[in-house]
Parts: structure tokens; sequence; C-alpha cells
């Protein structure tokens, strides 16, 4: 056999590279953009159960308050605010809705109202939209609706007119119902402010649709808010003993009590929800970030505490 002639041999060494699989616990100058995963706050089998033996470094500081009780006399019920034709007077609309008094009081209704002090009404078009009061007892599930000719005339608006009033705070539609018997326990009257705006619906109709309700009770003004799930918490003698959906959705077990906010879910009890605010900041319902509890009780009444 022939030798093999060539030049010397000489070994090259081999590139180096860096592990693929660096420590867990390796400087950060060594293993540029490698990073560890974070400890996940919740646990990874299981219902969602908070770990209450680790906070979460990353979670935000979540405001827990009590809820105040706040007597209301008057209270209409926003979702039954809507127009039925008058009858006498074809082509205006009567605005009726249904409300729970438990004195007596009066209730007026203005069209392009702007908001004045002490939640008191101004009219804007008084001459196009005459605003009408009327007197009611005291009673629950009152139905109320306008005296026929005290509607309004939808022909007579533009869609110009209606954006130009939402552009200048006044709204559409404005109810205020206030108690006119004396109690001592109030200062001044106690009445409720509902404001809506018109909208038109897929068959090119105008419906009210409810943007706020307000409260003013002894010189104070308080924004009423409509709390998901405050409801399934009542039990009226008994009957919805059984019913369920009244757990808190994290322990199963204790009676729902708080409120997230801004979502407004009543959704946890008031143990789980101390421990949320070291595990995450996120609404165990809807997933919204959450800046605020509110504790609510309600005793078999359906009162608040």
């Amino acid at each position: 056999m022939g030798n093999v002639t060539g030049g010397n041999r000489r070994d090259h060494p081999s590139p180096s590279y860096p592990n693929p699989n660096p420590p867990l616990h390796a400087p950060p100058s060594q293993y540029q953009g490698y990073y560890p995963p974070l400890p996940s706050p919740y646990h990874r089998q299981g219902p969602w159960v908070p770990n209450r033996a680790t906070p979460s470094p990353f979670s935000p500081d979540v405001e827990q308050q009590k809820t105040v009780t706040i007597r209301n006399h008057i209270n209409l019920k926003n979702n039954t605010l809507r127009f039925v034709p008058d009858e006498d007077n074809p082509g205006k609309f009567l605005l009726s809705f249904t409300f729970d008094a438990t004195v007596s009081g009066s209730i007026t209704v203005m069209f392009f109202a702007r908001e004045g002090q002490e939640c008191n009404l101004n009219a804007t078009k008084e001459d196009l939209f005459p605003t009408s009061t009327v007197s009611f007892p005291r009673g629950v599930g009152q139905k109320f609706k306008q005296a026929c000719g005290t509607g309004i005339d939808f022909s007579a608006l533009s869609e110009a007119e209606l954006v130009e009033a939402n552009e200048t705070g006044v709204y559409h539609v404005a109810v205020k119902a206030e108690a006119s018997e004396d109690d001592p326990e109030f200062i001044t009257p106690n009445r409720q402010l509902t404001h809506a705006v018109l909208e038109k619906d897929k068959g090119e109709e105008y419906k009210a649709r409810v943007v706020k309700q307000i409260l003013w009770v002894n010189g104070n003004k308080y924004v009423l808010q409509e709390i998901y799930g405050i409801g399934n918490t009542v039990e009226v003698n008994g009957e919805d003993e059984n019913e369920t959906g009244k757990e808190c959705v994290i322990c199963l077990t204790e009676p729902r009590d708080t409120t997230v906010f801004p979502c407004r879910h009543m959704c946890m009890c008031n143990g789980c929800a101390k421990l949320l605010r070291f595990q995450t900041n996120l609404c165990p319902i809807c997933r919204q970030p959450v800046d605020r509890l509110l504790e609510i009780t309600v005793n078999a009444s359906g009162t608040n505490q």
C-alpha cells in the first residue's frame, strides 16, 4: 500500500458553544437573555385556590372597604324604564316604569335636562318639552306612566340635536323621585335621580337607556351602581335555602359577601378576598383588573348592612 502524503497534520480545537441548558441560578451576566420562570400564584391542579403560604410580590395594593347602610325611601327600577304609545295623542310616547316607595312623594319627568345643585333638574327645552310632576302614595311595585299629552314626540327630534345634548352634559330623559313626608332622620329631602339617553334600536324606534342613578340623602350625593350576583345571596323565608350559586367561587364553602370593582362582581367571601390581594389583581369571574374590594352583608330580609 502506498503512503499517504501531505502536509503536517494539525488538530484544530472545536468551536465553543454555550450550554443549551444553563442552571436556573446562573449569573445573569453569563447567560444573557435567559431568566428562570416566575412562580405562579395559582395551584396548577384542582380549582382556583389562593396560595396561602407565599404572597406574590408582584400584586398591587388592593383597597378593601365595608359598606355603610343608607336608607332610601324611593327606588326606580331602571330595567323597567320604557316608552309606550300615547293612545289619545298619536305620534307621542309616554314614559313608564316601576318603582318602590316606603313614603309618599312626587315624581318629576323632564326631557333634555341638566343636573343642578343638590340633585335638582334644570330643563333646557321647557318650551318644546314641558316638565310634568305627579304625586304618589307609599307602596311597593307601583306602576308609573305619564299623563296623556305630556309625553314626547320623537319626530320632532334630530340626530344632531341628540348628539349635541350629550356633548353638553344634557340628558335626554331625567326622572326625579322625591319623598314628601317629613322624617327627622333626614336633614334635606331624600331624592333619587335617574338619567337616561335616547337610542334607536334595530327597528329604528327610540328606546331609553339608563346611564346613571343618583341618590341625594342628608346633603350627600351617592352614585348608584348595580352589583352582579347580589340577588343570589338573599334568602326570603328560607325559600332559596337549597339554591346553588351563593357560595364563594374560590373556596366554594363560605357565602359571598365581597364585590370586586370596577367590574362589580359579587363573587367572593371576605377571607378569600383578603388573600386575593396577595395573589393576583384580576377578578375571578371576568379577569378584569381589580382596584377595590367592597364587603357587603345581606341579611335574610334583603337589607344591606
